[in-house]
């Protein structure tokens, strides 16, 4: 069966909630549906999206039980944030509302609407980091599969510096998107969901005690429930260990409860996971590996060329075997333990481009570029947060659209005992020529 030909999808009815993972709600609901999109869409019309379709708008409405308390109380937080999203139609809860205008705020930080365009995950990443589209399911949406139990996290935190992290995850995460944008536009169907294989064969506790990589983990589930609402059909966890249910505690807080139906969990029970996939995947869009009859070109049951299974990270990777080199023309600072540096640069010249570079020695730093106004309010071009320099040069550059105060700050504050000796330069280059500072 071609994608062309999977079962019809049937468009977005308002009902109760089903075991398939479904979106459906009350028939009832149906004006109040519409009005909250009106309302959502009139809020944010001062926003530049990068999907403005209704159905996108209605995701972040369809994720929140129908909790009038809950509604409330996040309504009255919504004067902290700077962009005021309303929703008078108190039936859905606000809170996922407010995370819209959150979410909008981490897109412009990470560059997420070019980051298909401007990112290519790195070699160790792409060896290393299970992850790939296998086919699509039998509701046209794509399948995803995960060996997460073969993933070195523990190997990659040693390996990949956090900035390449920053930019892999919300990378991956559009990927997501693209693959359900593109099955909609083949089967001309409402695709708006994806379905993944979780599978956690070979799982070793010693990759979830490191604290880094649980953080990692954490940190992409909790991305993707609260920038991608509403974006899986269906999650197939499979060849659980007998300790998956204290993994399952730490992240369940963070999944919407609407989420909560659309996820299966299956121990080592080949027949019987196999027996759900097939439920709803048909045979020749699932690996052979898993129960299917899809293979590589060349047989391969696991199809590599689709996604690879994860493995060991050597240690001839790590960053401690080679840690960055001052250049030249760096400047040396050093930043007491406790303490903060902070260099401030006057722009005249709008679109001027504002660029660094620097390592640490000692230690990791915190950094952070912002802007600040006559009236004292600040803006954050790069928010403050912990940056890997003492293992990987750190390099950036912003463009200054407007002449003023800018600002980039070394926060050594978290660390007690430790001094970290800064190596950098800093430059601003004007539009018809480069001045250095």
């Amino acid at each position: 069966m071609s994608l062309t030909q999977v079962r019809q999808v049937q468009p977005i009815v308002f009902d109760q909630f089903s075991d398939d993972g479904g979106t459906k709600f009350k028939t009832g609901c149906v004006t109040k549906a519409n009005t909250a999109v009106l309302q959502l869409k009139i809020a944010i019309k001062d926003c530049t999206l990068h999907d403005s379709s209704d159905e996108y708008l209605l995701n972040w409405l369809i994720v929140q039980d129908f909790n009038v308390a809950r509604a409330e109380k996040m309504l009255r937080q919504v004067f902290s944030f700077s962009k005021v999203l309303f929703l008078s139609c108190a039936y859905f809860n606000v809170g996922r509302i407010l995370n819209f205008s959150k979410s909008l705020e981490w897109r412009r930080v990470n560059g997420v609407d070019g980051i298909l365009q401007s990112y290519t995950p790195n070699e160790i990443i792409k060896k290393y980091f299970s992850m790939g589209q296998a086919g699509f399911d039998k509701f046209g949406s794509p399948v995803f599969v995960c060996c997460m139990g073969r993933i070195d996290f523990r190997g990659l935190h040693l390996s990949v510096v956090k900035k390449e992290y920053f930019q892999f995850i919300p990378w991956q995460f559009e990927n997501f998107c693209l693959s359900i944008k593109e099955a909609r536009e083949q089967t001309g169907e409402n695709i708006e969901k994806m379905t993944i294989i979780m599978d956690y064969e070979g799982l070793a506790m010693r990759q979830y005690t490191c604290k880094p990589a649980m953080e990692i983990v954490t940190e992409m589930i909790k991305g993707f429930l609260f920038h991608y609402p509403n974006h899986l059909r269906r999650v197939f966890i499979i060849n659980a260990p007998k300790y998956f249910p204290y993994l399952f505690a730490m992240v369940k807080p963070f999944i919407p409860q609407t989420d909560i139906p659309k996820i299966k969990i299956f121990g080592c029970d080949t027949k019987q996971w196999t027996s759900a996939l097939l439920e709803e995947i048909d045979a020749h869009q699932l690996p052979a590996f898993y129960g299917g009859t899809l293979t590589d070109p060349n047989g391969d049951p696991k199809c590599p060329s689709k996604f690879n299974m994860g493995g060991e990270v050597p240690s001839s990777y790590y960053l401690s075997n080679n840690p960055p080199v001052a250049k030249d023309y760096m400047e040396t600072m050093s930043i007491g333990a406790g303490g903060r540096k902070k260099m401030k640069f006057k722009v005249d010249v709008p679109n001027s481009v504002l660029r660094w570079e620097f390592i640490t020695e000692g230690g990791d730093i915190k950094f952070r570029v912002y802007s600040k106004d006559s009236k004292g309010n600040t803006f954050d071009f790069v928010p403050l947060s912990r940056v890997d320099s003492h293992l990987d040069m750190e390099e950036g550059e912003i463009t200054c659209e407007e002449p003023g105060k800018y600002v980039l700050e070394f926060d050594n504050s978290f660390s007690y005992l430790r001094t970290k000796k800064l190596r950098y330069f800093i430059a601003v280059d004007l539009p018809s020529a480069s001045v250095e500072i």
